[in-house]
C-alpha cells in the first residue's frame, strides 16, 4: 500500500527529488489531483536525477554506465500534460515474466505501461516492489533515433549483482538499465496501471 499523495509529497521533498518542481511548486499541484490511493508523479523528472535516491538497504541506485542518454527515453503513451499526475491501480506485472516487451504490449489488456520516470518514483515511494527475481520493465518509455525508428533498448528497473561495469560494491543496489526489445526475461515483469490522473 503506497502512502497518502501528502506523505508521497513530503517523502519527494526530503529526498531533494522534487525537480523540476520547487517543494512548494509540488505541494500546491499535488493537492489538484484526485483524493484517491494511488502514486504521485513528477512528470518531467528525470530518471537520471532520481536514481541516486533510490535505495535497498544501504544501497544507492543507479543507471548503468551504458545508458548516458536515459533522460532521452521518452513517453509512448499519453500523459495528463500538467506537472504531476496520479497513476492508480499499479501492478508490476509479474504475470507476464518470460514475455518479450513487444510480446507484453499486446497483453497489457486495456491497461497502460508504465514509463522509466513513473517506475523509478514507484520504487521511491514503494522500495519493497523491487524483489530480486522479480523486477520490471518500463515500456511506456522508448528512445526514438534520428532516423524515426526505436532504438532496441528498452528501460527497466531491476537490482545489481555487481558484476561487470556495475561494480561489486554495487550488489543489491536498485538499478535502472535496459534490456532488448525482442528478448525474454524470467525476472522482469511489465510496470502498468489502470489509470492516469492529471
Amino acid at each position: 500500500m503506497l502512502p497518502s499523495v501528502p506523505e508521497q509529497v513530503e517523502r519527494l521533498i526530503a529526498l531533494g527529488a522534487t525537480a523540476p518542481l520547487t517543494p512548494d511548486e509540488l505541494r500546491i499541484a499535488a493537492k489538484a489531483l484526485p483524493d484517491r490511493p494511488g502514486l504521485l508523479v513528477v512528470a518531467d523528472a528525470r530518471p537520471s536525477a532520481l536514481a541516486p535516491s533510490l535505495r535497498r538497504g544501504d544501497r544507492e541506485g543507479f543507471v548503468v554506465a551504458d545508458m548516458t542518454d536515459v533522460d532521452d527515453f521518452a513517453p509512448t503513451v499519453d500523459l495528463p500534460g500538467g506537472p504531476v499526475h496520479l497513476l492508480e491501480d499499479l501492478d508490476r506485472g509479474d504475470h507476464l515474466a518470460n514475455r518479450s516487451p513487444a510480446e507484453a504490449l499486446t497483453e497489457l489488456a486495456g491497461r497502460t505501461p508504465l514509463t522509466l520516470t513513473e517506475g523509478v518514483q514507484w520504487v521511491l515511494q514503494d522500495p519493497e516492489v523491487l524483489v530480486r527475481n522479480a523486477c520490471f520493465m518500463t515500456i511506456g518509455s522508448r528512445l526514438r533515433r534520428p532516423d524515426g525508428r526505436f532504438d532496441a533498448r528498452t528501460p527497466a528497473v531491476w537490482i545489481s549483482n555487481g558484476t561487470g561495469r556495475d561494480g561489486r560494491e554495487r550488489t543489491d543496489a536498485p538499478k535502472v538499465g535496459w534490456c532488448w526489445w525482442n528478448n525474454r526475461h524470467t525476472w522482469l515483469g511489465f510496470a502498468s496501471a489502470a489509470t492516469r490522473t492529471g
